[in-house]
């Protein structure tokens, strides 16, 4: 399985808000932010603090998906 933050991205744009304002805005590392770029796996706690800034679940901003590309929620 794999992550996509693609409803965090998705979320960026309903709420007009750019990536580097969001990395701001949550105190990411721009490393963090490259890393979710590419899907790759970031730390539950900063889940947590992108969550609790959007003041949302995790699973509205992350999605698991399967190697044949079946989607789950968190």
């Amino acid at each position: 399985m794999k992550v996509s933050y693609a409803p965090l991205w998705k979320l960026l744009i309903d709420r007009k808000m750019s990536q580097a304002d969001f990395r701001r805005a949550v105190q990411l590392s721009p490393n963090t932010l490259t890393k979710m770029k590419r899907d790759d796996e970031v730390s539950l706690s900063t889940l947590l603090r992108i969550a609790t800034y959007f003041n949302c679940n995790i699973g509205d901003i992350c999605d698991f998906v399967t190697e044949r590309g079946l989607e789950h929620e968190l």
